[in-house]
């Protein structure tokens, strides 16, 4: 039976980049989308040409209020598309980052970065339980510098953190229904984050490429299939896992 995929924020980056490497595996895919709807749909259209199905739904993590209509919509398309009631993966993915010195770091920097990556994903992820079939996956993003620090992320990483340990309770409470939780965790990657300040700065990326052991930063496709091949079948042992994806930075 093919699988189906939520993958949160997949509108773009990361997350886009995992929808697509779901699809091209053979699976179909639920992407969510913050406010960019136009790159969401370009998402839908390029996994309809791989020839599997997706959708595009609307929602704000970092807004617990939205959860609740947010499951109905899930439940609604399950039906409608798949003629289902539950789905295989979950990829927590929606994120932003913050780069600010610990000292200048706001109060409201840091809630919003911990509504987003950590309260966002507890509490979507558990709003989503009843919708998760048995022997599904959960996989959520965290990041190399919860391993290494560099300076001006100490709220995001601390957040970043905080999920690797929820990943682990994930893990060990959800086992008996024989669901997976594990954690990935990027290099530096050239994506947009931070307004595409590894991709688009040649210090910062010259300063990360010199930090790895292949001699480069990350790109996207390095990232979507490492996810894609974790929720397949071959990885069905893999458990309770921080996996970091860097091309090995800082070692």
């Amino acid at each position: 039976m093919t699988t189906i995929s939520i993958v949160t924020g997949a509108s773009r980056g990361l997350g886009r980049n995992t929808a697509l490497s779901i699809a091209r595996h053979g699976g179909d895919v639920i992407l969510t989308y913050r406010s960019g709807a136009d790159g969401a749909q370009a998402v839908v259209s390029e996994i309809q040409a791989l020839g599997r199905k997706a959708v595009a739904l609307q929602l704000d993590v970092g807004d617990l209020t939205e959860f609740p209509a947010f499951v109905d919509r899930v439940r609604s398309v399950l039906t409608g598309t798949w003629g289902r009631d539950r789905f295989d993966h979950l990829v927590n993915n929606a994120g932003h980052g913050e780069m600010t010195a610990f000292a200048e770091t706001t109060e409201a920097q840091f809630d919003l970065l911990f509504d987003v990556h950590v309260k966002g994903v507890f509490f979507l992820t558990q709003a989503l339980l009843p919708l998760l079939a048995d022997g599904g996956r959960i996989v959520n993003f965290s990041s190399g510098l919860t391993r290494v620090t560099y300076p001006g992320f100490s709220a995001y990483s601390a957040a970043k953190g905080a999920i690797e340990v929820l990943t682990l309770y994930m893990a060990k409470e959800l086992g008996g229904r024989g669901i997976t939780a594990n954690a990935i965790a990027p290099g530096a990657i050239e994506t947009d984050f931070l307004g595409g300040a590894v991709r688009d700065t040649p210090a910062y990326n010259d300063a990360f490429a010199a930090m790895t052991a292949l001699g480069r930063v990350g790109t996207p496709d390095d990232i979507g299939p490492m996810v894609a091949t974790l929720l397949g079948p071959d990885s069905r042992w893999v458990n309770a896992q921080r996996i970091e994806v860097s091309g090995g930075q800082n070692i």
